[in-house]
């Protein structure tokens, strides 16, 4: 019986000390609301940090194509608002919505501005990019697209370079919507 609770333990612990999912890390919705991302749980999601001043951000017009081409197949776009880069996302997030809505139609979810690295870094990306994240290593720019898959676990990261029309992104997406 001791030798059966000794191996016991260490599970326990691992158990106990494990980070939380994806799913629970607390998000502020672009509109103020809070939120997570437990609303697409059993869906692909494509975390992207965003900015209205950059040169790639016309792929917000891509960004939405996907969304609503892959919707219904269960892929979900997320917009993470990053003032990081260039200073290339000053506005505020009611600025931002009404950008990205009257200038590229996003009806993609959209959250409250956050950062993606250094020591502010959001723990939803920390707990993926971050040290002990399974996709380790700092965004370079905006538009930095993160791959999570139905299960919740993060699939593969695309840079800033990488268009939202990519062969290499959409088979990715459509490999993960039929897993």
């Amino acid at each position: 019986m001791k030798l059966y609770l000794f191996t016991l333990i260490p599970i326990l612990s691992m158990s106990l000390s494990a980070s939380p999912s994806l799913y629970e890390h607390k998000l502020i919705s672009i509109d103020g609301e809070s939120t997570s991302l437990s609303d697409h749980k059993g869906k692909v999601i494509l975390m992207v940090n965003v900015a209205s001043r950059c040169g790639f951000t016309r792929q917000y017009k891509g960004l939405e194509e996907l969304y609503k081409q892959y919707k219904d197949q269960g892929l979900v776009v997320c917009g993470f608002p990053c003032n990081q880069f260039g200073g290339q996302e000053p506005g505020s997030e009611s600025e931002i919505l009404s950008f990205c809505s009257s200038k590229f139609g996003v009806t993609f979810p959209m959250y409250s501005k956050i950062e993606v690295n250094g020591p502010n870094r959001h723990p939803l990306y920390e707990a993926i990019i971050g040290e002990k994240g399974p996709l380790k290593g700092n965004i370079k720019w905006n538009f930095g697209k993160i791959l999570i898959g139905k299960d919740g676990q993060p699939i593969e990261r695309f840079g800033s370079m990488t268009s939202p029309s990519s062969k290499k992104l959409i088979k990715a997406i459509e490999e993960a919507i039929e897993s």
